[in-house]
């Protein structure tokens, strides 16, 4: 896997990855992460990609990590 690179953003870190045909696709916010496959034939290279993290994409991934991060928290909560 390598990486093919990276997509700015104000609140995450995008990683793009290519391997075996795929594109990965890397969105971390502090502990979490979310990771999304394209194959290669599916977008046109990292601009490809860019196209599908259209503004809906997004907010619904920034929906995901929210719920991530209150179930993360509860979970400490409960156990720590």
């Amino acid at each position: 896997m390598r990486i093919i690179g990276y997509i700015p953003h104000e609140k995450i870190t995008i990683t793009v990855f290519s391997m075996n045909d795929k594109y990965q696709v890397q969105f971390e916010a502090g502990p979490m992460m979310q990771t999304f496959k394209f194959l290669h034939s599916e977008v046109d290279g990292i601009d490809g990609v860019k196209k599908v993290l259209d503004e809906e994409f997004m907010t619904r991934l920034m929906e995901r990590f929210n719920e991530m991060y209150l179930s993360l928290k509860v979970a400490k909560e409960r156990n720590g």
